[in-house]
């Protein structure tokens, strides 16, 4: 019996990409659902495309800066991904946003994580925003990617607790070290389709034999 091919992935990066290197570290392992495919970066010089290329995978960089405009440099995008025969774009600290038509070729087919948990404190500086608002509790969320920033359907959350003695930098690397746990995670759900979005609204499927909990998707590191 032939073995299905694993869903190809494409990383998008800006800066070093630890949360990639979680996902690459992840996917090496045999049954990991996903194979990454290729690792594309807006930056150059991001120190993250050369660890992808001293691993041996697949590297683009598309320089944003040498392109017309948003749909310009997405057009190129979109062509590099269709080449590479792309299944599933997951975002890695990649600092671009996307206009609603490149988001929409891909609904339900990329995601991004973010340092906190969403809806709250959106776009920058989230851990000073949770310090500033006084939370006990802070985290991560993996969510499908909308037109709104930070503002798709969640797929998880990992809980990461706010102590008195935080700075924004300690309170930062414990909610990374819960990121490089969680992503890995919730692509490996999406791959096997055990997450889909229908109609803007986040479904678990039931699968068979999964071994794996079909409650609402939180988890704890």
């Amino acid at each position: 019996m032939t073995t299905p091919a694993k869903p190809r992935v494409a990383i998008l990066i800006s800066g070093r990409g630890s949360n990639m290197q979680a996902l690459v570290d992840a996917a090496r392992g045999p049954d990991y659902p996903a194979e990454i495919a290729l690792v594309i970066s807006n930056r150059p010089d991001a120190p993250g495309l050369a660890w992808a290329k001293s691993q041996g995978l697949p590297t683009l960089a598309l320089d944003h800066k040498l392109y017309e405009g948003r749909e310009h440099f997405e057009g190129q995008l979109q062509s590099m991904l269709e080449l590479s025969k792309i299944d599933l774009v997951a975002l890695a600290g990649f600092m671009r946003l996307m206009t609603a038509p490149f988001v929409g070729r891909w609904s339900g087919r990329m995601i991004n994580i973010h340092p906190s948990l969403l809806p709250a404190f959106k776009g920058l500086h989230t851990h000073e925003q949770a310090l500033a608002a006084g939370v006990r509790i802070s985290g991560c969320t993996v969510h499908f990617v909308s037109p709104e920033m930070d503002g798709g359907p969640i797929i998880a959350q990992a809980a990461v607790p706010v102590l008195t003695s935080d700075t924004a930098d300690a309170l930062a690397a414990r909610v990374l070290a819960a990121e490089h746990k969680l992503y890995p995670l919730a692509l490996a759900r999406v791959a096997r389709g055990e997450i889909v979005l229908n109609a803007g609204i986040v479904q678990i499927q039931p699968v068979v034999n999964s071994g794996i909990n079909q409650e609402p998707a939180l988890f704890s590191p």
